[in-house]
């Protein structure tokens, strides 16, 4: 038995991790080169040192690699994540930010062990579209205070990072663009001395490993009460955004992923980050589909993007401080303009009117709020109401009288809950004159108590104008709960037909 459980052990590391082992290695360093750039505007976005985005790369990336439920998936520091960190390092400092990431992880193991990954089924695709947008807009906007103001020359360096960011890719897919435009920029703005804003000036580079501290603030419910809103979004937006591309990677792959794994993964890559300090972060997008087109598919790449990555930061720091910022700058208008789906814009009218009404009202939410978690969760009570009103539109309740006109069957189609209440009471007449009524349910759906209730409703008004009423039951779950609920089958409310 000890031999075949070592079997399959050794086999489940041959399928994780060592498949795809020159392909896994050659992607990580083509995702480790795009990272570093990524990684330090990411920090800058957030407010903080740019070792606080490469530390957490770092980190989220090995660690995810082991604890991930999605081989190949990219996990690091994200703007969506930085976006949210703002207004906490702000007021609080970067120390606060440490313990509302280790605190993310903790609610993200808790998502993870609750298995509350099935409930992304519940977010429709309009929310996801419109979350992706407000994504790409945000990263935009975050852009505008480094180059806006600052001169003729930023804006011809921003200007140049463009150009070589869409051309390149013509000339040599091989190389990553982004590296190019970096390593270009930088040379000209060195070559000829240009007055640019650099890396260096957002703050100290590493120059050596991460080392583990606890966050230096108090621990007491007052530090409780600072943190937890903002764990709490990034707990949402981060478990959003990696089943988001979770989903994607199963797609590009056509292989499966175990979601609530990843949720428990992710929540201790973050707590890891947070104890080394890191920045919290989930899985990217953009990332994880340029390790699966470089030819990264197993947990291999993963773990060796993150390593690449700290190699390159330790041996390459001095040139990393000296990047001119218009060349960040140019990079993360290029990640904005590619994570906006631009296809929604003509969409938009093909959409129905409460398709395209949630697509905009989610993006507004998160551009005014800043808070990608309050449009998420405004696109999906909007899509619950307009899922529910159209439902409820759907009960249909015909009368059908006999050759005599002594008796009517009013037959009952559709879902009746506390929604379609209103319409079901509408489609009676209480002073007909017919002197027998037959409500028939038996092609209704009884979701509700309100449902029960609005039959009962029905039979004591039918009943008080001396009318003999039976009722006929729906099947299955809708006739249990008429049994259990409906007042005219007790002792005195006369009786009903099954």
């Amino acid at each position: 038995m000890l031999s075949d459980a070592l079997k399959r052990s050794a086999g489940s590391l041959r399928r994780t991790w060592f498949f795809n082992v020159r392909g896994d290695l050659i992607a990580g360093i083509v995702v480790a080169l795009a990272l570093i750039p990524e990684a330090i505007a990411f920090s800058i976005i957030a407010g903080v040192d740019p070792k606080v985005g490469l530390y957490a790369s770092f980190c989220i990336a090995v660690i995810i690699s082991i604890t991930g439920g999605r081989p190949g998936m990219i996990s690091a520091a994200t703007g969506a994540m930085a976006l949210l960190m703002i207004t906490l390092v702000a007021e609080h400092g970067v120390q606060y930010l440490f313990a509302a990431t280790i605190l993310t992880g903790v609610l993200q193991i808790l998502f993870g062990w609750l298995k509350l990954a099935r409930y992304m089924m519940f977010i429709p695709r309009t929310v996801m579209l419109g979350f992706v947008n407000a994504l790409a807009i945000l990263i935009f906007m975050a852009q505008i205070p480094h180059f806006v103001g600052h001169g003729m020359p930023t804006y011809l360096m921003v200007a140049a990072g463009l150009a070589i960011l869409y051309g390149f890719p013509y000339i040599n897919r091989t190389i990553p663009a982004p590296l190019v435009a970096i390593v270009a920029l930088t040379g000209v703005a060195v070559f000829f001395n240009m007055p640019l804003n650099t890396v260096g000036d957002m703050g100290e580079l590493p120059d050596g490993l991460p080392f583990f501290g606890i966050p230096a603030v108090p621990f007491n419910l007052e530090t409780l009460q600072i943190i937890l809103p903002t764990a709490l979004t990034l707990t949402i937006v981060g478990l959003l955004e990696s089943l988001l591309t979770a989903s994607i990677v199963d797609d590009l792959t056509d292989t499966p992923s175990k979601k609530n794994v990843e949720c428990r993964g992710q929540g201790i890559a973050n707590i890891a980050s947070g104890f080394f300090g890191g920045m919290a972060g989930c899985a990217m997008i953009g990332q994880s589909i340029i390790n699966i087109k470089s030819g990264g598919l197993g947990r291999l790449s993963t773990l060796s993007a993150g390593i690449y990555l700290l190699f390159f930061i330790m041996v390459l720091g001095d040139w990393v401080s000296i990047i001119p910022m218009p060349a960040l700058v140019a990079v993360m208008i290029m990640v904005s303009i590619g994570t906006f789906d631009w296809s929604s814009i003509p969409m938009l009218r093909k959409m129905p009117k409460t398709d395209a009404f949630v697509l905009i009202v989610t993006v507004t939410t998160v551009v005014v709020t800043h808070d990608l978690a309050k449009g998420v969760f405004a696109g999906v009570l909007l899509s619950a109401i307009f899922f529910v009103r159209k439902l409820a539109r759907q009960i249909d309740v015909r009368a059908v009288d006999s050759d005599d006109g002594q008796h009517r069957i009013y037959q009952v189609r559709g879902v009746l809950f506390f929604v379609a209440v209103d319409n079901f009471m509408a489609g009676f007449d209480f002073n007909a004159g017919i002197p027998r009524v037959t409500i028939d349910l038996s092609a209704a759906s009884m979701w509700d108590s309100s449902a029960v209730g609005a039959v009962d409703k029905v039979v004591g008004k039918l009943r008080r104008s001396g009318v003999e009423v039976d009722v006929r039951h729906p099947d299955g779950e809708g006739a249990n709960l008429m049994d259990r609920l409906a007042a005219y089958d007790k002792p005195g409310g006369g009786a009903a037909g099954h």
